[in-house]
């Protein structure tokens, strides 16, 4: 317990007594402001706001010693702020300023290990989402089932990263883990679906064989059973090693039963297959250079119908052939291009009519022109600060092997933020050929 002349002498220093109010001396651009009342006298009043601040240091103490101690230190985050705004409305006498100092560095600490620690955790679910996405391309179903397990419970145990990560970083996990029990479903019913086909194939083999071995026509039924045995070897799947065997027995006593009738050799015939011939690279190039043409009249149509056609585009287009050269890439970018602008201005109609439905009379082609361009210029500012903040991670990385997929999925969203700026960049200037110009 502080003594009572240590205790006045420090309270005389912050402070000082007017007419019967206590007041405590301005510091850090604060103005001088009245604490209490005098009640006894005015040195025990003196005395009594500096115990206050005593009491008000050790709950600031034993925060600072708390965030020291503490390996989550962010949890401590809130209180220091809110001691230190205390300061300024606490009333007792004493040295707050050097107490504002030492919270607002005990808080600074706090946020840089705060946002270090979300860097981390950011990393580490980036890498949980990675891994889970490679999961359903797996052989091992079960194992892989128990490694999905596995990285739920270090994604939940894992901490926080920036609210604007937050969201999508939860969607793209949710996305990987469904992805990987979909593939799996899919994987189960295909080798259900593959066992029956298998059998039914295998057993209409059997019956094929069973009904010519007594056959008399020695030469068309050595032909056909040799077929029957070729088609045998391609079943493509697996069955039951029982269940194969049992079969296989079957069809080879009736292979055997035919061929101890026979006696002679006989000279096998192997079945031919023919590849399907696919267009000319120069017919690709028509096919895909027409799609291009298609896909960019469609901004001459209405939006609705526009992005449904490029949808059909989109699908027409994978259907298409390869075109060699550099010729491929001049063409898809074309196509990328003129389909990117349909969604975008399709996207941009649909903001500027819920504000028209909000209100915003925007008669004039002048003043739809302003809304239109001034939104796209909105959208490209968020495009940028999103492109930004990836480059920014982008530059964080390092060159560890272990990265590499991080760093091209970074630039390869990079680059779409890039092209994104671009389509609207040139939608502004489209715009205003049609409405202004």
């Amino acid at each position: 317990m502080e003594s009572q002349e240590y205790l006045l002498a420090e309270a005389r220093r912050y402070g000082y007594v007017e007419g019967e109010e206590v007041w405590l001396r301005p510091f850090m651009q604060l103005p001088a402001r009245r604490v209490g009342q005098v009640k006894e006298s005015a040195d025990a009043s003196l005395v009594y706001f500096a115990q206050r601040f005593e009491l008000f240091r050790g709950k600031v103490e034993d925060l600072l010693q708390k965030i020291e101690e503490a390996e989550n230190k962010g949890s401590f985050l809130m209180k220091a702020q809110h001691l230190k705004e205390q300061v300024a409305s606490y009333d007792a006498l004493g040295d707050f300023e050097t107490l504002h100092r030492r919270l607002t560095e005990a808080e600074e600490g706090v946020k840089v290990t705060v946002n270090r620690n979300r860097e981390k955790n950011l990393a580490t679910k980036i890498n949980l989402i990675q891994e889970a996405g490679e999961l359903k391309n797996t052989v091992d179903w079960a194992g892989a089932s128990e490694k999905v397990k596995e990285l739920r419970q270090i994604w939940i145990k894992t901490g926080p990263v920036e609210k604007q990560h937050t969201e999508e970083l939860e969607t793209r996990f949710q996305a990987a883990v469904d992805s990987f029990f979909a593939a799996r479903k899919q994987f189960q019913a295909e080798k259900k679906a593959m066992v029956n086909r298998v059998y039914d194939k295998y057993k209409e083999l059997i019956h094929k064989s069973e009904a010519l071995q007594n056959s008399n026509d020695f030469e068309e039924t050595t032909r056909k059973l040799k077929q029957l045995q070729q088609e045998w070897k391609e079943v493509e799947g697996s069955l039951p090693r029982k269940q194969a065997n049992d079969l296989w027995t079957r069809f080879r006593a009736a292979h055997n039963h035919f061929f101890e009738r026979l006696k002679v050799h006989i000279n096998t015939r192997r079945p031919e297959t023919t590849g399907a011939v696919s267009g000319s690279a120069e017919d690709n190039l028509a096919r895909k250079r027409a799609l291009v043409a298609e896909a960019t009249a469609l901004l001459d149509q209405p939006m609705s119908q526009a992005v449904t056609r490029a949808k059909e585009l989109q699908a027409a287009w994978k259907q298409v052939g390869p075109v060699r050269g550099e010729e491929s890439d001049r063409v898809w970018e074309q196509f990328l291009a003129a389909c990117d602008k349909v969604f975008e201005l399709s996207a941009l109609e649909h903001f500027v009519r819920k504000r028209q439905a909000s209100g915003l009379d925007v008669s004039t082609p002048e003043e739809q022109y302003n809304v239109r361009a001034q939104a796209l210029r909105d959208f490209i500012k968020s495009d940028k600060q999103e492109q930004e903040v990836l480059e920014q991670n982008l530059d964080k990385l390092s060159n560890a092997p272990g990265n590499d997929a991080f760093r091209t999925m970074l630039q390869g969203k990079i680059r779409t933020f890039q092209r994104k700026i671009r389509t609207k960049t040139e939608l502004i200037d489209l715009l205003r050929q049609r409405l202004v110009a």
